[in-house]
């Protein structure tokens, strides 16, 4: 079966600029993405979720290392100065090329 090299963008964020991160994401050339609610701590202190303003997001993303990069670079530019803010990126191998 033949696999193709892809990035993962993970970002993990908070709750409250989802919707714009993800219409960004979208804009910039990603072809979907999935989120999932999450907690966790840091230097910034604990997001346990317990009220609105406190939930966090981790979105996936799977696409091409530019589209990526260029994603990844809005939302550091964007958003990080102001929103918690943490992204990462992995290499994966897919399946169907053509989704991503």
């Amino acid at each position: 079966m033949d696999k193709h090299p892809r990035k993962l963008l993970v970002v993990v964020t908070e709750a409250a600029i989802e919707k714009a991160v993800v219409q960004d994401a979208r804009r910039l050339g990603a072809h979907g993405y999935t989120a999932s609610a999450v907690r966790g701590g840091g230097l910034q202190g604990e997001r346990e979720g317990a009220w609105e303003a406190d939930r966090s997001v981790e979105l996936k993303i799977v696409c091409g290392v530019d589209t990526a990069e260029r994603i990844a670079s809005h939302l550091l530019a964007t958003y990080a100065p102001n929103y918690a803010m943490t992204v990462w990126l992995a290499d994966v191998q897919v399946f169907r090329a053509e989704k991503f």
